[in-house]
């Protein structure tokens, strides 16, 4: 499922806008399946729980096939990872059964914001002007789309929120996995250790789920594990600074299938605080492709980057 690098920036664009478009099917799925349009009501622990298993059973069988080569992991480094990420996409799973997809899209795009805050006493990373100024951008964004009135607060926004803040510190033990080990080996511990979790999670929320929903949740599993392997193969193909801010186009999709499925249409409050949101993350986005040349062109020196 990961071949070798050849650069390809046209096919490095739709790998990842493939990569969108199934990641907000996931996200489709799991309100259909949060919100009881395809039987009663699942605990957002059991959706997360299927994503898993359909995932892992997926690489699993493309493993027996090809037999990748398997190094030794660093399972703390994973753990820690996959306890992340599976947090996040939980939480997500519940606040898509509550608010319009895109408003649920739109806050999860906090996360390189937060794992950059979270960088400062994790890493030692030191934050300039630009970024701190990014970072504030995006935050009234999801200010905005949090709607923090009496009258229009909508609190499962604050899941999507969490989920942000979780999938920032997953961005955190992603770097110190990067380079470490083989994408497909990282998805591979990463979908086992997700299994295992989430079967111990779920054990007291678990029904059984009618047809329809089983195969919704395989649909989440496969949908998700199809959605990693072609970001992964886009990354390869591309500098990841030309090729990540497509990855925006997930909102395009989430809104588009929402209105199409549900009928739920953006409102201008929506629409502004997603347009804050991106504008503050693809601000982000720039500076640290600024930074990322700068480092190959000069040696690394102190103090804080703008």
């Amino acid at each position: 499922m990961f071949v070798a690098r050849t650069l390809n920036p046209p096919l490095a664009i739709g790998l990842m806008l493939s990569a969108t478009a199934f990641i907000a099917g996931t996200t489709l799925l799991a309100k259909a399946i949060g919100a009881g349009h395809l039987g009663p009501p699942l605990h957002p622990l059991q959706i997360s729980h299927g994503r898993f298993v359909f995932a892992f059973a997926l690489f699993v069988t493309v493993a027996t096939v090809l037999r990748p080569r398997i190094q030794r992991p660093d399972l703390r480094l994973h753990l820690g990872r996959t306890l992340c990420g599976w947090g996040g996409v939980t939480l997500m799973f519940a606040a898509v059964a509550f608010i319009p997809m895109g408003d649920a899209t739109a806050i999860s795009f906090l996360n390189p914001v937060f794992a950059m805050l979270l960088a400062i006493p994790l890493l030692g990373e030191k934050v300039g002007r630009i970024r701190w100024s990014a970072a504030c951008v995006a935050l009234i964004g999801a200010l905005i789309l949090l709607r923090p009135t009496p009258a229009s607060f909508q609190p499962a926004a604050v899941l999507a929120l969490a989920a942000a803040v979780i999938m920032g510190l997953e961005v955190i033990f992603m770097k110190k996995l990067a380079g470490r080990e083989a994408p497909f080996q990282i998805l591979l511990v990463n979908n086992a250790i997700g299994v295992a979790i989430a079967s111990l999670a779920v054990i007291p929320v678990w029904v059984p789920p009618t047809p329809a929903q089983w195969a919704a949740l395989a649909g989440i599993g496969l949908l998700m594990a199809t959605a990693q392997t072609f970001f992964i193969n886009a990354m390869a193909r591309a500098d990841a600074s030309f090729v990540a801010p497509f990855s925006y186009a997930t909102l395009i999709f989430a809104s588009l299938y929402d209105a199409m499925v549900f009928g739920t249409r953006p409102d201008a409050v929506s629409w502004l605080g997603a347009v804050v949101i991106l504008s503050g993350a693809g601000l982000l986005a720039w500076r640290e492709a600024r930074l990322g040349k700068q480092r190959t062109s000069i040696p690394p020196t102190s103090g804080a980057a703008p």
